[in-house]
């Protein structure tokens, strides 16, 4: 076996979103990726004895290209939901999230009965949508999340008064509610568990992430990763 064929079997191919959410991931002017997840990327595989290099693809484009050997797994903000599992297989979590709705500062939105007859938006076939969903009366508007930023689409609309809120992760919007103009409505204390996809069938390394998932919760890495990016957010996984 060739030298750079050895290097590559060291490498794991991690995909994601080439996008700014802080205090998830970002790249900085030099492109090194910051935050949370990109932290969590690179710690697996260095105690898995393997580099990591981050294989950026839209939003939409995740599961096809995973089913497509473009990456050996998805490490992007995926809540774990029934119709994700249709599509890979999961490790345990590796972060617990509560919901929120985002809406422009002055908003009256404070509860789901506010949202009676506006349009709501979300990524599609997100856990975000099925909360959108249970709001009883709204519109619900589907982001596809074929375009570089579906976060940017959401804020953009909201501004221009297309949609009138739209839902996802508290811990993306924390960041977004320091803008001028933007909110959070409310939250939702759905404890959303957010987990690795790998492809279908590949028992072995999700056995192989599981296990190396399991040892830097145990020895505490997980958690100064945690509390280095998230200090305000409560760390899910007990106290190590």
């Amino acid at each position: 076996m060739s030298l750079i064929n050895q290097e590559a079997l060291q490498e794991f191919r991690i995909i994601c979103a080439d996008l700014p959410a802080p205090p998830l991931f970002w790249k900085d002017g030099e492109g090194y990726r910051h935050g949370y997840e990109s932290d969590l990327g690179r710690l697996l595989a260095n105690t898995l004895g393997r580099s990591c290099k981050f294989a950026y693809q839209n939003w939409a484009d995740f599961y096809p290209a995973l089913q497509a050997n473009q990456g050996e797994m998805i490490l992007c903000g995926q809540g774990i939901s029934d119709y994700r599992k249709t599509l890979a297989d999961f490790t345990e979590p590796y972060a617990v999230f509560d919901e929120a709705v985002m809406v422009l500062r002055g908003s009256p939105v404070r509860s789901p009965a506010d949202l009676v007859d506006k349009k709501v938006g979300a990524i599609a076939n997100s856990l975000n949508m099925a909360l959108a969903e249970t709001f009883t009366g709204c519109i619900c508007v589907p982001f596809g999340g074929d375009s570089d930023d579906v976060l940017g689409d959401m804020v953009q609309a909201l501004r221009e008064g297309k949609i009138d809120a739209f839902v996802d992760d508290d811990v993306a919007l924390v960041p977004l509610a320091e803008e001028a103009d933007l909110g959070i409505g409310f939250s939702m204390p759905t404890q959303n568990k957010w987990g690795i996809a790998v492809k279908k069938g590949n028992g072995q390394l999700l056995a192989r992430v599981n296990d190396a998932l399991a040892t830097v919760k145990a020895n505490g890495q997980l958690e100064q990763i945690w509390r280095k990016w998230m200090p305000s957010l409560s760390y899910p996984f007990g106290n190590n």
